[in-house]
C-alpha cells in the first residue's frame, strides 16, 4: 500500500483545520493534489502546502521505492518538506528546546564571552549579516569535530578545524546544556543520514553513494539555535533572516510550532512568499546548494526567509548536514550533461563564512561554477586549496587575500 499518497493530504487537511482560528475560511479547504497551489492564508501570506512525508519504513532500515520517489519529487519541485516518524525521541526534542529557551535567557555578558570571531566560526553572535544586511536575531552555532569525540574538552587541539572550536556556556550555570544538546545533535546527524540514503537512491545511485563524504567522521555538519525577539523598530521590511539558500547539502529544521515565520518563494510564483506552517513534532527538510549542484539542478536549493514579529519571539534549530572540507562536488557523470564545473565545499563554505561575519562583497553562489563560468572562484579556489590547511581554525580576516576578489 502507498502510504504516503494517503497521508499527505489527509495530514494537509488535519494541519489546516488545527490552524483554523489562524487562517481564513474562506480558503480552509485543502486542494488534495500531490503539490497543490497554497490554499491557506496566515498573517497575510499563502500557506505553502509542501508535502509531508512518513519515514517509519527507515527506522526498520526499509526505503521502499514510494519513499524514494516522494522525497525525490518534493526535492524537485519544492526543495522543501516536513518529515513525521522521524525517530527522534520527542521527549529528547523537548529537553533540547527547553535548554534552548535557558540558553537564551542568560545575561548578555554571558553570551559575549563565547562571541564567534573572525578566527572561530562557532559560538555566540547577534550581528550575523545574510545577503550584506543584518539579521535580527541572536544565534549559537556547534558542530562536528575531526575526533569526533564529546569526551574531550572543547578546546583539545583535536577538535580543531576549519570553523574553529565549538564554546558552550559555562557548566556551573546551565549543567545539562551541552550533554543534551550534544545528544541531541547526534540524533539529527542520524535523521540526515538516513535522508541521505534516500537521496542518494532517488538519483539512480546507491544508498551509500553519499557515505564517503558525509559520514559521522569527516562531515563538517554544525546545528544552529537561533532566538528571534521582538521587532518594535520602525523599518517594516526588517526581517529576522534575509532571503537566501542553504549552502550545504541538507538542512533538519525545528520550528517553533507557536509562531510560524519560515517562508519559502514560491516556484510557481517568484514574486510570492508562502509560510511553511510546522505540524506537530515534525522536522521540516530543505535541500541545499551542494544538493542543487550533485543532482545537476534535479534537487532544487530553495530561496526562503524569516520574518520578524511585533509581539512573538520565538525559537529555532537548524541543523546543517555538509560535506567534508575536501569533498569536490559534482554533477553525478550519470545525470546528463554536467551542469557545473567542480567546486570545494571548505572553500565554498569559508567564503560563506566570511560573508556572514562581514562585509565581503557579492556572496557565492552556485552559479559562480556554472558550466562556462568566467567566474573569478574558480582560479581563487584552486589557490586557497593550496594554501589551507582544514585541520586548523581559519581566520578570515588574516586570509581576507584568498577571500576578497583582486586581493
Amino acid at each position: 500500500m502507498r502510504r504516503s499518497s494517503l497521508s499527505r493530504p489527509l495530514r494537509h487537511a488535519l494541519s489546516a483545520h488545527v490552524c483554523a482560528p489562524r487562517v481564513s475560511s474562506a480558503n480552509a479547504t485543502r486542494v488534495s493534489s500531490r503539490f497543490s497551489t497554497a490554499a491557506a492564508r496566515l498573517d497575510g501570506y499563502d500557506v505553502a502546502t509542501v508535502p509531508t512525508i512518513d519515514l517509519s519504513p527507515l527506522q526498520h532500515g526499509e526505503a521502499p521505492s514510494w519513499l524514494v520517489d516522494d522525497v525525490a519529487d518534493a526535492c524537485a519541485k519544492w526543495g522543501f518538506f516536513q518529515v513525521v516518524n522521524h525517530g527522534v525521541d520527542p521527549s529528547l526534542r523537548a529537553r533540547a528546546e527547553s535548554q534552548q529557551r535557558a540558553f537564551w535567557a542568560l545575561p548578555v555578558d554571558v553570551k559575549r564571552a563565547m562571541k564567534r570571531s573572525a578566527g572561530n566560526s562557532r559560538g555566540w553572535y547577534d550581528d550575523e549579516l545574510t545577503k550584506q544586511r543584518h539579521d535580527w536575531k541572536e544565534g549559537l552555532d556547534f558542530g562536528n569535530t575531526p575526533a569526533a569525540d564529546w569526551t574531550l574538552r572543547d578546546d583539545d587541539e583535536r577538535n580543531g578545524n576549519l570553523d574553529g572550536y565549538n564554546r558552550f556556556p559555562p557548566p556551573e550555570l546551565l549543567p545539562a546544556f551541552r550533554p543534551t544538546l550534544l545528544e541531541y545533535y547526534d540524533e539529527l546527524a542520524g535523521l540526515a543520514a538516513r535522508l541521505t540514503r534516500v537521496f542518494s537512491l532517488g538519483l539512480g545511485m546507491p544508498a551509500d553513494f553519499f557515505e564517503s563524504v558525509l559520514n559521522r567522521r569527516v562531515h563538517s555538519s554544525y546545528l544552529r539555535i537561533n532566538y528571534y525577539p521582538q521587532y518594535t523598530g520602525p523599518d517594516r521590511s526588517q526581517l529576522s533572516i534575509s532571503p537566501h539558500k542553504d549552502a550545504g547539502f541538507l538542512t533538519v529544521l525545528q520550528q517553533d510550532e507557536g509562531c510560524h515565520s519560515l517562508q519559502v518563494r514560491s516556484q510557481a510564483s517568484p514574486d510570492t512568499w508562502e509560510t511553511v506552517v510546522p505540524e506537530r513534532d515534525a522536522f521540516t527538510i530543505n535541500t541545499g546548494d551542494m544538493a542543487q549542484v550533485w543532482s545537476n539542478n534535479q534537487y532544487k536549493a530553495p530561496e526562503h526567509r524569516v520574518l520578524t514579529h511585533p509581539t512573538k519571539e520565538r525559537c529555532s534549530g537548524p541543523f546543517f548536514y555538509n560535506p567534508a572540507y575536501t569533498a569536490a562536488v559534482k554533477p553525478l557523470p550519470s545525470l546528463g550533461e554536467p551542469q557545473y564545473d567542480e567546486l570545494n565545499w571548505g572553500y565554498f563554505r569559508a567564503m560563506r563564512f566570511a560573508g556572514d561575519f562581514a562585509d565581503y562583497g557579492t556572496e557565492i553562489q552556485i552559479s559562480d561554477f556554472a558550466t562556462g563560468s568566467s567566474s573569478w572562484h574558480i582560479a581563487n579556489q584552486a589557490r586557497f586549496m593550496r594554501e589551507v590547511d582544514f585541520g586548523k581554525p581559519f581566520d578570515v580576516e588574516e586570509m581576507r587575500r584568498l577571500l576578497t576578489k583582486d586581493a
